[in-house]
């Protein structure tokens, strides 16, 4: 294990690296008097994040102690890309359909802007109770509804916007503006990677593209590029232009990787304090040791017939899906820290987008995703690795509960009271946190944030979430921004 994560970024010295030290002081006359001082090492002792001594690279991955004993080893993000509609999902709302139709008081805020009435869409579908938790889930999900006693459901989460771009990257970042580290990054930073064959953090897109943003969705922003997420894909190649040039064998691109890093060495000596360097040198090997490996993460046909057709591999319904699920169960498997996987593309009949046909929309998606989710959490609790591995299910934001044209089912965005949930890693098994309005269209006991989700997966992962901070732009930036954010303790087990 390297240096714990209370000192990250390279602060050794009143929590400070000699660069920061300096920018505080102002970097003018006092500055260069200390100078001399501060270029001994042995003033600050050993720089974590930055080459141990000249000549040498420091692994940016290199696993790193937690805050905490951690509850939870693994991340799976299953991002519903385009908001699906909490109240025909998960969250019940009997009286909307009794109102289905009607045009009704209620003020909303989303790409239609704000209105101060709308029509009643009233649920498509019927809910009914499962399990011993009792919890209610629409017709949509019918092998989700049977692992509720796994799932903590979260019905009073609410973002800062109801705009897909600014909500996705707020989901992902924290932040409503682009250029900041994404939740998959700051996991890696704070904690790094017990694999070195393969990623720690890894995204697996829907095949009909990406989402809007693109890769600032899944960037590492202010941070070295060695904490960027890095797209697998489920079939062929799992990653592009990965393959060794024509002609070329191992032993030869061995001897020419070696030559490199022997040229980048000289390069580092008088410029230890160079992340940007150290990071691209171990971005070398690690993709030479992907190489090797990476094909054997993605070798489906090593799963058994049964194990696939509970995936919905079987199906070509659910097969791309099941796919991506099964692949993100052997990625955390060998120790990947972060798996994100979108379901829905870049055009809005390709996700979960339904300002027209709710019904067709809806159906096709959710048909496409239930059985593959709920084969991810049947086989992760089969072979004990539920426990260690927390999975998060939810979109950007939710769905009004009334039509956004005059015409039709479609549902408005809604970022002011939706639903989004999380089962295993630590987290209790057939509970629900919050609660909307009997209507649905806003959160109104337990508010939660964005930044709680995010405090709560650090804080199953052993990180504290207002301790982890990186120094940027003169201040200890934070995944939980600047001002903190505390952990969901309703849902800790």
């Amino acid at each position: 294990m390297t240096d714990s994560i209370t000192n990250t970024n390279g602060r050794d010295f009143c929590r400070r690296t000699r660069r920061e030290f300096l920018w505080e002081a102002g970097a003018g006359f006092t500055g260069l008097a200390l100078t001399g001082l501060l270029s001994q090492d042995g003033f600050f002792g050993q720089r974590a994040g930055a080459a141990e001594t000249a000549g040498t690279f420091a692994n940016p991955l290199a696993p790193k102690k937690p805050h905490f004993t951690p509850k939870a080893k693994s991340v799976i993000f299953l991002f519903m890309y385009g908001g699906p509609s909490h109240v025909d999902t998960f969250d019940y709302k009997p009286k909307l359909y009794g109102l289905d139709g009607q045009t009704i008081p209620i003020k909303t805020f989303g790409r239609g802007g704000k209105k101060n009435e709308g029509r009643v869409v009233g649920p498509k579908w019927q809910f009914h109770q499962y399990g011993d938790s009792g919890k209610w889930v629409s017709e949509l999900f019918p092998h989700l509804a049977k692992n509720v006693d796994d799932i903590a459901f979260i019905h009073s989460m609410t973002a800062d916007s109801p705009i897909h771009g600014s909500a996705m990257l707020q989901m992902n970042t924290g932040k409503l503006l682009s250029g900041s580290p994404c939740l998959g990054s700051w996991v890696n930073y704070g904690l790094g990677s017990v694999n070195e064959d393969l990623p720690g953090f890894v995204v697996m897109l829907d095949p009909t593209g990406g989402p809007i943003s693109g890769a600032k969705n899944w960037s590492s922003g202010y941070m070295p590029a060695s904490y960027q997420g890095t797209i697998l894909r489920s079939a062929g190649d799992p990653v592009l232009d990965l393959k060794r040039p024509t002609g070329m064998s191992e032993p030869m691109q061995r001897r020419a990787l070696d030559a490199l890093r022997s040229f980048n060495e000289e390069h580092l000596a008088p410029r230890a304090d160079n992340s940007n360097l150290a990071a691209r040198v171990a971005s070398y090997e690690m993709a030479f040791s992907m190489q090797r490996h990476a094909p054997a993460a993605v070798d489906l046909g090593q799963e058994s017939a049964e194990t696939q057709a509970l995936y919905g591999i079987d199906d070509p319904k659910t097969q791309d899906f099941g796919r991506r699920c099964l692949l993100a169960r052997r990625l955390v498997e060998r120790g990947v820290r972060f798996v994100q996987l979108y379901a829905g593309g870049a055009h809005n009949d390709s996700n979960w987008d339904a300002h027209g046909d709710l019904v067709q929309n809806h159906t096709y998606h959710a048909g496409r995703t239930d059985k593959p989710i709920a084969g991810l959490l049947t086989d992760l609790k089969r072979r004990g690795l539920l426990n260690e591995t927390l999975v998060i299910w939810g979109g950007e934001f939710g769905r009004q509960p009334t039509a956004e044209y005059a015409k039709g089912t479609g549902r408005d965005h809604n970022a002011y009271g939706f639903t989004m949930w999380l089962a295993g890693g630590g987290i209790k098994g057939g509970v629900s946190v919050g609660e909307t309005d009997e209507l649905g269209g806003n959160a109104m006991t337990d508010r939660l944030h964005v930044k709680n989700l995010h405090a709560t997966v650090l804080n199953q992962l052993g990180v504290d979430p207002n301790r982890l901070s990186y120094f940027y732009n003169g201040l200890d930036q934070k995944l939980v921004g600047v001002e903190g954010a505390e952990p969901i303790e309703k849902l800790i087990a």
